[in-house]
């Protein structure tokens, strides 16, 4: 008998094609424009589970200067700043191990844009290609290297000075989506 996998999730949120994320951080406000053209299904996941409260009270819990500031892990929400800085497991699990439960396929392959610019929105995955859930990053600098293996799903608008203050226990007080570049 062959391993099964559980299948990948398919969104139900229907993107328009103007969404923009307001991340309300602990450092400040971050506008991100959405690229749901290139990268529908990362959006169109990031939208439900924002527009759900999924990110609402979780923590920045990598830090990497020069690298990534990563966050959307569930298992920091019950952590408080200074535990998941110093890198301790929390009551549901270690920061940076969990997710939505469920898994998107990847568009990195495909999306024209798929651009790791310096300030660059795009999702974390494991080995899986197709293993990306909940947990994205912003690049701090061009990380180029990762084009061919991550979706970028976002261009920062506003806020390159908040996400390069971000530091790893920053809340995330809550991220959601308005529709008009403007």
């Amino acid at each position: 008998m062959g391993f099964i996998q559980d299948p990948l999730y398919t969104p139900s949120y229907k993107t328009t094609g103007d969404e923009v994320a307001v991340f309300d951080t602990a450092r400040g406000t971050i506008r991100v424009a959405l690229d749901a053209e290139g990268a529908p299904v990362h959006v169109a996941n990031f939208c439900e589970l924002a527009e759900a409260g999924f990110y609402d009270g979780l923590k920045f819990h990598r830090h990497v200067p020069g690298f990534v500031i990563q966050g959307g892990c569930p298992h920091t929400r019950d952590m408080t700043s200074e535990q998941v800085a110093a890198g301790a497991s929390g009551p549901t699990g270690l920061p940076g191990t969990g997710g939505p439960g469920y898994r998107i396929r990847q568009e990195y392959a495909t999306n024209p844009r798929n651009s790791h610019v310096d300030r660059a929105l795009a999702m974390a995955r494991s080995a899986d290609p197709d293993s990306a859930g909940s947990q994205f990053y912003f690049c701090l600098g061009a990380q180029h290297g990762l084009d061919s293996g991550y979706t970028v799903f976002g261009t920062t608008l506003e806020g390159a000075d908040v996400i390069g203050a971000l530091r790893q226990g920053d809340t995330i007080n809550s991220v959601r989506i308005e529709h008009g570049r403007a």
